[in-house]
């Protein structure tokens, strides 16, 4: 890569991440995102591992005014953001959304590439869960009913995860999901890159693909790799990267796999990851409601006050009070 190509790549990563982070910090000046003023208390910074970075921190979103006793169920949230930028305190958004609907949300950070690679993320995921289903309990939250949900980077880490807590895997980390004994009851990718051994197919199949979108999603590759020169099932461990793969396969699951719920904009780039996985979840007979918005861009949920952002929240919650019980 040329000096050129990677000064252009370079200013436009920068550029992403300021939009990103301005927006959620300008949203946080709105009266209306006070978590009080939804009813949802925030405990914020609690190590779910004590590495003494803030990388292993996750904040617990839940209602105020639980009876005594009362257990809701357990969400565990995580960002996206392409394995690189962003963190639990930009996606605030999400877990008062998700508290409201009467969930207690496990929003999590994880480390972060390019300073950690693959399977850094993954890693930190599975440890998270593994805390959550020990530590739900002393925050109001049921294990018994948990949720896994994430967009874009998190998308394909809560897909990881449901592949870790239903097939036997030899990852230590995988392992520990599976070991819990906990299936999820449903599941939320939303807008997933959810093969990221081959970020450039999405240039070779879209011609007009924008060269700014397209270095953003090939930095993804390179960022969480550390490395170029990386292919699909390389090694066994790279299906926790490109666990659309192992949906698409036809390897038998030790447990049954949940119920999914797939939203993704029809105008999102990523947006042929979404329809390979529901088709694949499909054909295994596996419940899935996917969900297209007409010309909607990547991860356009966040901007919750725009009309179509409103109806896929509503499908969201239609899809939680049929599968969750609560």
């Amino acid at each position: 890569m040329g000096l050129r190509e990677r000064l252009r790549r370079r200013t436009g990563s920068w550029a992403a991440e300021g939009f990103f982070r301005g927006m959620a910090g300008l949203g946080q000046l709105h009266p209306r995102a006070r978590p009080a003023r939804h009813g949802v208390e925030v405990l914020r910074d609690i190590a779910y591992l004590h590495s003494g970075s803030t990388d292993h921190h996750l904040d617990v979103y839940r209602p105020v005014g639980t009876r005594a006793g009362e257990r809701l169920p357990a969400l565990l949230y995580v960002h996206g953001g392409g394995f690189r930028i962003l963190s639990k305190d930009t996606h605030w958004v999400m877990g008062i959304a998700l508290a409201r609907a009467r969930f207690v949300v496990f929003s999590i950070n994880y480390r972060l590439a390019p300073s950690h690679v693959f399977p850094a993320a993954i890693e930190d995921a599975c440890e998270a869960y593994r805390w959550v289903v020990e530590h739900a309990d002393e925050y109001g939250g049921d294990v018994s009913r948990l949720v896994l949900a994430g967009e874009s980077a998190g998308a394909n880490l809560v897909t990881a995860l449901t592949v870790a807590a239903c097939f036997p895997r030899a990852e230590p980390f995988a392992r520990a999901v599976f070991d819990t004994g906990v299936v999820p009851k449903a599941v939320m990718p939303a807008c997933g890159l959810l093969q990221v051994t081959d970020t450039e197919r999405f240039g070779r199949r879209k011609a007009t693909l924008r060269r700014f979108v397209a270095d953003r999603i090939e930095e993804v590759s390179h960022a969480y790799f550390g490395r170029k020169d990386v292919a699909p099932g390389e090694t066994p461990e790279l299906d926790l990267a490109d666990p659309l793969l192992v949906f698409e396969r036809d390897d038998p699951p030790a447990r049954p796999i949940p119920p999914f719920f797939v939203p993704c904009g029809t105008a999102d780039p990523l947006l042929d990851d979404t329809r390979r996985l529901a088709a694949a979840l499909r054909a295994r007979k596996v419940v899935v409601d996917e969900r297209y918005y007409p010309g909607e861009v990547h991860a356009f949920h966040a901007f919750v006050f725009r009309a179509q952002a409103k109806k896929c929240w509503a499908d969201t919650y239609h899809f939680l009070d049929t599968h969750v019980p609560r």
